[in-house]
């Protein structure tokens, strides 16, 4: 088995997109006509958002994402070489910082912020 796609839903599909692409550099690479669903090209398994409205269709329900209210229970990591670089660029894009760049004890470079959504990103080294 292997991870295919992790989805986000959040309240505006393109604002996340558009912060997405200016913070991290992240390419869209498929979005609905109707602007309900995106997908994000990262190099590995497919960052993807859907509108919050999706995910009633579906018959559940979730604690909903938002800048305003307390992170969900997930994070998602993104591996880059410069980690103060890119923690720089996503926060003139919008995000929130929630923990500057760190270098923990066993070398790796850290940081963490929150997303235009309130989504807990973190931005990290690779390790080894």
């Amino acid at each position: 088995m292997k991870l295919g796609y992790t989805i986000i839903y959040v309240a505006d599909v393109s604002v996340t997109v558009a912060f997405y692409t200016a913070a991290f550099g992240l390419t869209c690479r498929f979005q609905t006509p109707e602007g309900d669903y995106a997908e994000m090209e990262t190099g590995g398994a497919t960052l993807s958002f859907a509108r919050d409205d999706l995910a009633q269709s579906h018959g559940f329900t979730y604690a909903p994402n938002r800048p305003d209210l307390p992170s969900a229970g997930i994070e998602i990591c993104l591996i880059c070489d410069d980690v103060q670089a890119a923690f720089d660029r996503a926060i003139a894009a919008g995000g929130a910082v929630a923990a500057s760049p760190q270098v923990k004890p066993w070398g790796q470079t850290v940081a963490y912020l929150r997303d235009v959504n309130g989504v807990l990103v973190e931005l990290a080294t690779p390790i080894g």
